[in-house]
């Protein structure tokens, strides 16, 4: 067997060109680890923005880019007896690199087993932005039936599991898109949609228990404003948030971000939701490993619904 594999490499900072379809040495397993041959990894909005040198997060030139995964466990190290080979998996797993490339290597304990129920391409889509909006809403905010929630971003990766999961949990869902995706906010079980390129969703939006911003920067202070006394703002946008905890404390309101980490438990609890019929994962399109480039250009646009995935 080659011990050579296809992957996505990077060797430095730049535009999407940076990215470069080359053969490197297949990585190993070490004790607690898998060797996981990939089906399918997913595109995310941090994949360009480590590429570019925009996101504060330490990478060692050269790297293989990627956060998420799904795929069929090749060989497990010694200490592994949670899996053996030929298991399906799905997660993602840490150091966030690795995913772009026919195999890659995972500890154990940042993999779940993929649920029968979902395709490859699903489990693969579903894992960071699910994990993401499940320990936002679900372990941050602590969400609740009958509690108002304001999702920013709606129709995007994050922001259409977060809807789901809210409504799972019996919340009023109130979600910010662009027109063009009412429809489909409508379809995953958005209570109301808010236009936010035409609308000042903050003259419209009051009386909010929760607010998932998905976008940072200037929403940050201006979703401040339509949250209840006591109300909690959460950010998936950990550095460029757009304010602070004496921000939300002076408006009476609390402000927290989510930094999302691995977590099999977490994996479960989400494939439980998919399984019930609550939550589904769209995937936006389907590309081959060696178009990655443009799958980050697709990203970088700002105008994907739901998820990308490239498979090797």
């Amino acid at each position: 067997m080659s011990t050579q594999m296809r992957a996505i490499r990077q060797r430095g900072y730049g535009d999407a060109d940076v990215l470069e379809l080359t053969e490197v040495e297949r990585p190993a397993p070490g004790p607690a680890d898998v060797l996981v041959r990939v089906r399918a990894a997913s595109v995310n909005p941090a994949d360009w923005k480590i590429r570019s040198g925009a996101a504060a997060l330490p990478v060692t030139m050269p790297f293989i880019p990627g956060f998420d995964l799904s795929g069929t466990v090749e060989a497990v190290g010694e200490r592994v007896a949670r899996f053996r080979p030929g298991d399906e998996v799905f997660g993602m797993p840490t150091p966030f690199v690795g995913p772009y490339a026919e195999y890659a290597r995972a500890p154990a304990a940042d993999l779940a087993d993929r649920p029968q129920w979902m395709s490859e391409v699903e489990a693969a889509a579903l894992a960071s932005v699910g994990l993401t909006a499940w320990q936002a809403l679900v372990g941050i905010a602590k969400v609740e039936a009958g509690q108002r929630v304001l999702v920013h971003a709606a129709a995007g990766g994050v922001g259409h599991v977060a809807v789901q999961i809210a409504k799972a949990h019996g919340a009023y869902v109130i979600g910010t898109a662009r027109a063009a995706n009412h429809r489909f906010l409508a379809e995953i079980g958005v209570d109301e949609a808010v236009d936010h390129s035409t609308e000042d969703f903050t003259a419209v939006v009051k009386d909010v228990d929760i607010v998932l911003d998905n976008m940072g920067y200037s929403y940050g202070p201006r979703s401040l404003e339509t949250l209840s006394p006591g109300g909690l703002h959460v950010s998936t946008v950990w550095d460029h948030p757009g304010i602070t905890r004496d921000d939300a404390a002076r408006r009476g309101v609390r402000f927290e971000t989510v930094q999302v980490r691995p977590s099999a438990e977490h994996l479960v609890a989400l494939g439980r939701l998919v399984e019930q019929g609550l939550l589904r994962v769209h995937v936006a399109d389907v590309l081959p490993l060696h178009r990655a480039a443009d799958a980050h250009g697709l990203s970088e646009s700002g105008r994907v619904r739901g998820k990308l995935v490239l498979t090797p």
